[in-house]
């Protein structure tokens, strides 16, 4: 089946009122465990790359590439989406490989600065056919949970998407990055109003750090692209360290990381099992 645009998987889920699992992608185990998990789950999967890890692989062509080879071999739908770029060179590097989605980050900027340099972004992304989510309010990064006060202002997120022109819509309604608890406490009434004032699809970052039940409410709030990567991070080391203290004479990396991608998979398949669940409220 060949890798598609998640633009189609976020469109579907939407539509149908359950939320799709978009989970980051670090090493090529991870990638070849996300779309495990998703097959195994019989649903359809994004698997994202970040600039972090961009940053770690060098480029972005070594890991894109993977990535979307991975993809397109999947028995089930496949995208491949850039997270939080903050540098528009690596948006065309992306553009160039084959994505056909992104996440332009300008969050950390004034608004009238965030809007401007996105709406910019927007233009250029429309014009090859290149889905665009992008950030308003603070979700956090690796300190903790963010403040109340900074959180997405409906009417603000309403103006935003309107002026930038942006097809989903990344909002601070609790949850935060990096978070290595599962206790952050989402505003769901605020999610609600997100989704009465807004007209594209909304993502929540930072999901790793929400209980499943909460993860689960958040869809039928209103949210649709739900972004996991700590919790998958987690299990890997986990089954890795596991998998080295029984036996301490293993030196083939093929054995332990095999551990690690098997955690991820089973991971990623009872994660969809979560978010997937119909709203018909939705």
């Amino acid at each position: 089946m060949p890798a598609i645009p998640a633009a189609q998987i976020v469109a579907a889920a939407r539509a149908a009122g359950r939320g799709v699992g978009a989970f980051n992608v670090v090493t090529i185990e991870h990638a070849e465990a996300i779309v495990a998990g998703a097959e195994a789950a019989g649903s359809p999967v994004i698997l994202q790359i970040s600039e972090n890890c961009v940053a770690y692989h060098g480029g972005l062509e070594p890991i894109g590439q993977a990535a979307l080879a991975i993809a397109r071999a999947a028995a089930v739908p496949a995208a491949v989406h850039l997270d939080h770029a903050t540098d528009t060179e690596l948006v065309r590097d992306a553009a160039r490989l084959g994505f056909g989605s992104v996440m332009y980050d300008a969050s950390a900027l004034s608004y009238a600065d965030n809007v401007g340099v996105t709406a910019s972004v927007a233009k250029w992304c429309h014009e090859r056919e290149i889905w665009l989510e992008a950030e308003l309010g603070e979700i956090g990064g690796k300190d903790g949970v963010h403040m109340p006060g900074v959180r997405t202002k409906p009417g603000e997120a309403a103006a935003y998407v309107a002026a930038t022109g942006v097809d989903a819509l990344a909002v601070a309604v609790g949850s935060s990055h990096a978070m290595l608890t599962r206790d952050a406490v989402l505003d769901f009434d605020l999610i609600r109003r997100l989704r009465a004032a807004v007209g594209v699809p909304l993502v929540l970052h930072g999901s790793s750090g929400v209980p499943d039940q909460a993860l689960s409410a958040a869809v039928g709030a209103g949210l649709t692209k739900i972004n996991i990567a700590t919790q998958l991070n987690k299990v890997f080391t986990a089954a890795v360290r596991g998998r080295l203290a029984a036996d301490e004479a293993v030196t083939d990396p093929r054995r332990y990381l095999a551990a690690g991608r098997e955690a991820i998979a089973t991971e990623v398949s009872r994660l969809l099992g979560v978010i997937e669940v119909r709203h018909d409220d939705v």
